[in-house]
């Protein structure tokens, strides 16, 4: 079963991709798990938002600028 998050009024993405890796980099993997809620800027209470998992790879090169990440 995925992880998932049940959204507070006022949350974006960047804010639920802060509370679910720790970094707001991953905004585009929710996004595409998610792909019914891509045009949400501002979510409202209650929303289920798949969380897919992301690998430690991931997460650690999102501390790398953006010429050092791998595409």
């Amino acid at each position: 079963m995925p992880k998932t998050y049940t959204t507070k009024q006022g949350d974006t993405w960047d804010v639920i991709s802060l509370l679910a890796y720790g970094t707001e980099l991953l905004v585009d993997d929710l996004i595409d798990a998610n792909w019914e809620l891509r045009n949400v800027a501002i979510f409202s209470a209650g929303v289920l938002v798949v969380i897919p998992d992301a690998t430690p790879e991931q997460v650690a090169s999102t501390n790398l600028p953006p010429w050092r990440r791998r595409a």
